[in-house]
């Protein structure tokens, strides 16, 4: 019995594939890929030989047979269209299959589009909540963002282009005014990463029609006491950036106070010293 190996592939810069992929890649006697237009493209950049076969959503169920064949003669490889294989593709019913038949499974790293927004967003990074794509029915979508509106991690999701204006509302509407980062085309020729607050977000976006592929982090309910509290930088910043935004700066200040954890009062008197500090 082979071993079903589940393989990382980048997210968008080719660059991004690591050493031991390639090699497990040229090793294994198969590649079971989501995309096989995608995944053609990066095993010839990699001079890589080793037989491909579609894997995804719509033939999942008519190709498992075929690839739990092939783990009886040898080790296979799975790969997802971009990152890790089994989060939000059709590979988790394979990595389960091949558990329940005995085939051991083995974890190959790479890039992953949801720790990569993570730790560029500058939100909190010790806790956070993967929602995959949300619900496509804005009922559904509001379901589900009103049984995490209490959750204090960091959120996570993906998003299409034509619905990231009608998600940003609902987030909006159901969290109220939180501290958020975009981000945009990750790793590849057009990246982007947006921050600012889901407020100020929805007036942005309104002029700036969404394109590529997003990824949303927003900050989680608030946690209270120190846990909670923003650094000073962190105040200015989202000060600023609403200010820049077109948002009169007393609006700002107390909009900020209310998401960061500081008292109102703090916040004025942190900005008049910054203005201080800017004048001398």
């Amino acid at each position: 019995m082979g071993t079903l190996y589940i393989v990382a592939t980048p997210i968008g810069h080719l660059e991004d594939i690591t050493l031991r992929a390639l090699r497990v890649l040229r090793e294994v006697s198969l590649i079971a890929a989501e995309d096989t237009r995608t995944a053609r493209k990066l095993l010839a950049r990699y001079d890589v030989a080793t037989p491909v076969i579609s894997y995804f959503e719509h033939n999942k169920l008519a190709r498992l047979e075929r690839v739990l064949a092939a783990l009886e003669e040898g080790d296979v490889a799975l790969i997802s269209e971009a990152g890790m294989p089994g989060v939000s593709d059709p590979g988790y019913e394979l990595i389960r299959a091949a558990l329940a038949a005995g085939v051991e499974v083995v974890p190959v790293p790479g890039p992953s589009a949801v720790l990569a927004a993570l730790v560029v967003s500058g939100l909190p990074t010790d806790r956070f909540l993967y929602l995959g794509f949300l619900p496509r029915r804005r009922a559904e979508r509001r379901r589900l963002l009103q049984g995490v509106a209490g959750e204090p991690g960091t959120l996570l999701l993906f998003e299409a282009p034509h619905r990231v204006q009608a998600a940003l509302a609902d987030l909006l509407d159901i969290l109220g005014d939180r501290p958020l980062a975009v981000c945009r085309e990750l790793t590849k020729l057009h990246e982007e990463v947006w921050r600012g607050t889901l407020a100020t977000a929805v007036a942005h976006f309104a002029t700036h029609p969404p394109r590529g592929e997003f990824t949303l982090v927003i900050g989680g309910a608030e946690r209270g006491g120190e846990a909670g509290r923003w650094k000073a930088a962190q105040v200015q910043e989202a000060v600023a950036l609403l200010v820049a935004e077109g948002m009169a700066q007393p609006a700002a200040m107390r909009a900020v106070a209310r998401l960061s954890g500081w008292r109102k009062r703090d916040v004025y008197a942190l900005m008049l010293e910054a203005e201080d500090v800017g004048e001398s």
